[in-house]
């Protein structure tokens, strides 16, 4: 009887299984069976293939059991809806509060589900590229996830430039796409385009949608996957028969994300051991990338940089993270970074790289990079531990986190042996920077010097001010000259080098600035006339949508960077980089950018000289109502130094032509003595090659 009684209670947990735990059980064992499904064929008897990252809930499905799994989802708590009002609404639970995007066929059930009365903001811009790029901006400046909205084929395809981008930079932002219904995936159907597949080698994640029921639990699953572990790009392919069908919408919703859960926390043994051998370095640096940005671990880098007296370098998207005032910031390091910065590295002993990437725009030639370094790598994503330099001490886990667990580690053998001494590594490089600061011609031509604009830009702005950049020259100039006090106050295109970022992404950051700083952080956008000009359609959107982003325009009809690489090592064969020349039109600018920002509402001012550059720089301050714009005549032949050519080593940086810092003879100057052994050591390493010398060294300008 006993026996019979448990029997039936059993039963009875049994049968109360919910239906929706039932069907998430099936859906389960369907991603395990689909990298089986060689291939699919629907109720018409037509070939499916799937795609590499095709979700689960990807395989088309007769009718009747959609119908099934609605019902079985339905629960008394439930809401009756369409998929794409589900959409809008995930989003509006997910806490989304501003959302960039275009319209299109494939998309337009959800745009047709967004009202007046949806919670958040829809900005309507003007190329889907450009919506991709805002959603960067967004992300970047306000630390939330951006997300942006378009439709299937062209609007898709457009935008995949915008997800390499944000994949580059590990930007966590949801492109939700459009796609054609289920019934005509794989017929080349009107504005069809494989978006998932597409994607695939540029994406952290993708999903293409095609139950309206899955709706809710991908969109939460998206923005986790986005905003977690490393952050990045997650793309949500929407067909139109999940926009258009019916769904029980229920929330907060379960993830399903077998097998994806980021490392966070280290190891204590490796912990331990970093602390050792930076106890045991006289010549440490930390190389901070952008994942130290992303982990928002400005506070913990600058404690272990005054703990250990270590110098720190950055890359450009981790520009800010510590004050330049910091007499321990150096600046950027590599190709076109300070001579200090690359300086330290070529010549240190431990290199402590923290949410970085070891990248060619970094390292010059990697075989010479640091050549006389041990490597300690912090990096949540396993993935680029060792990708491309050895490392002798790997730790995976958050930045943050590692560093919240390195500092008491330092503290105690602090106490135990003393802290190192540093003087003789901190007089070489203050000697460097003394010596070599950033410096630049004055102009032959009677124009301005772009870098000049630059130093009064970082002069006269803010210093709370958000600095987005375009890519090219300006890029660089604002990289070494700005003065950043600020953690997320620097906004560019690193690893992708997207010309045309510049405007979407600062209009982006102005809608996050309005949204979470109440407009008290500036947006400045420091563009080139060629970038600018690959997304200045989307001047439109900052008059329509009260974006006042301020835009330094260093106008010098030629593609600049280019132009430099023509000069130094192209026998000044200036092919394809001269954008207009107004001896042979005899007009101002083709485009006249004044004409251009005003026929789109906006204020512009072209100044020629310092006293009217000033001038405007003072008078775009004062306005935050409406967008304006300064179009500064700056010179064409302005070069950007220093500068490591491409593919040789850092050691041959050239501070100006003729100036190579770091190409060091045997003579005597700069030796260092290791405190630890009181043996002379020589910093210097041959200028191709990166081997270790063995005598004192000094400088040559040869």
């Amino acid at each position: 009887m006993i026996c019979s009684d448990f029997v039936n209670a059993k039963a009875r947990v049994n049968m109360r299984a919910s239906n929706d735990d039932i069907v998430r059980i099936k859906q389960i064992e369907e991603i395990k069976k689909i990298e089986q499904i060689k291939k699919t064929r629907d109720e018409r008897g037509c070939t499916v293939s799937p795609t590499p990252l095709q979700a689960f809930s990807s395989i088309a499905r007769p009718a009747s059991e959609q119908r099934k799994q609605a019902k079985s989802h339905s629960d008394s708590n439930a809401e009756q809806m369409t998929g794409a009002q589900a959409l809008v609404r995930a989003l509006e639970d997910l806490g989304v509060q501003d959302v960039f995007g275009i319209p299109g066929g494939a998309i337009l059930p959800v745009y047709d589900a967004i009202n007046d009365d949806t919670k958040f903001r829809f900005v309507l811009m003007r190329h889907e590229q450009a919506a991709g790029h805002a959603a960067e901006g967004y992300a970047l400046s306000t630390g939330k996830v951006g997300v942006c909205i378009v439709t299937s084929g062209p609007g898709a395809t457009n935008v995949i430039t915008a997800i390499a981008d944000a994949n580059m930079d590990s930007v966590p932002i949801v492109v939700i796409t459009g796609q054609v219904g289920v019934d005509s995936i794989g017929t080349d159907a009107f504005q069809e385009a494989d978006i998932v597949g597409a994607t695939y080698p540029v994406v952290k994640h993708s999903y293409l949608v095609t139950d309206a029921q899955d709706i809710p639990r991908v969109l939460t699953e998206a923005f986790h996957v986005a905003s977690s572990g490393r952050p990045g790009p997650v793309v949500v392919d929407m067909t139109k028969t999940a926009q258009v069908g019916q769904m029980q919408y229920s929330w907060p919703q379960r993830m399903i994300l077998p097998g994806y859960n980021p490392t966070t926390k280290p190891h204590g043994r490796v912990v331990k051991e970093a602390a050792r051998m930076l106890q045991r370095s006289y010549r440490p640096v930390l190389y901070v990338g952008g994942g130290a940005m992303r982990s928002d671990a400005s506070e913990e880098i600058k404690a272990l940089a005054d703990l250990t007296g270590a110098p720190i370098v950055t890359t450009l998207p981790a520009r800010g993270i510590i004050p330049d005032s910091d007499p321990k910031m150096l600046g950027m390091l590599g190709m076109h970074g300070t001579i200090a910065a690359t300086g330290a590295v070529q010549r240190s002993d431990l290199l402590v790289a923290i949410g970085t990437r070891f990248d060619d725009r970094v390292t010059g030639k990697l075989a010479a990079f640091a050549p006389g370094a041990r490597v300690i790598h912090i990096d949540i994503d396993p993935a680029e531990i060792g990708k491309n330099r050895a490392v002798d001490l790997p730790i995976v886990g958050d930045v943050k986190e590692v560093l919240h667990a390195l500092l008491p580690e330092i503290e105690q053998l602090h106490e135990e042996h003393g802290t190192p001494n540093l003087s003789t590594w901190w007089s070489l490089i203050d000697d460097w920077r003394k010596t070599y600061p950033i410096a630049y011609d004055e102009p032959d031509d009677g124009t301005l010097a772009p870098q000049w604009v630059v130093e009064q830009l970082s002069e006269l702005v803010d210093p709370n001010a958000i600095w987005v950049s375009g890519v090219g020259q300006h890029q660089m100039w604002a990289t070494q000259l700005l003065k950043f006090e600020h953690p997320h106050s620097w906004l560019s295109s690193g690893g992708l080098g997207t010309m045309g970022y510049g405007l979407p992404a600062a209009i982006g950051a102005s809608i996050g600035s309005q949204r979470f700083f109440d407009g008290k952080r500036p947006v400045w956008l420091i563009d080139g006339d060629g970038s600018f000009q690959m997304t200045s359609e989307e001047l439109a959107v900052a008059f329509l949508d009260h974006a006042p982003v301020k835009i330094a325009l260093l106008n010098n009809s030629v593609y600049g960077m280019v132009r430099q690489w023509q000069t130094l090592f192209f026998n000044k064969h200036y092919s394809a980089t001269i954008l207009h020349e107004e001896e042979q039109t005899h007009l101002v600018g083709v485009p006249d950018f004044v004409k251009l920002a005003e026929a789109y509402g906006c204020e512009a001012i072209r100044v020629t000289t310092k006293e009217e550059a000033q001038a405007a720089i003072k008078y775009a301050n004062e306005v935050d109502d409406h967008p304006v714009l300064i179009d500064f005549r700056v010179w064409k032949d302005a070069m950007v130094f220093p500068m490591v050519p491409a593919g040789e080593s850092n050691n041959n940086v050239i501070y100006k032509p003729g100036v190579c810092p770091l190409q060091r003879v045997s003579g005597g100057k700069h030796a260092v003595t290791d405190t630890a052994s009181g043996a002379a050591i020589d910093t210097a390493n041959t200028a191709d090659t990166g081997t270790a010398g063995t005598g004192t060294v000094e400088e040559t300008n040869e």
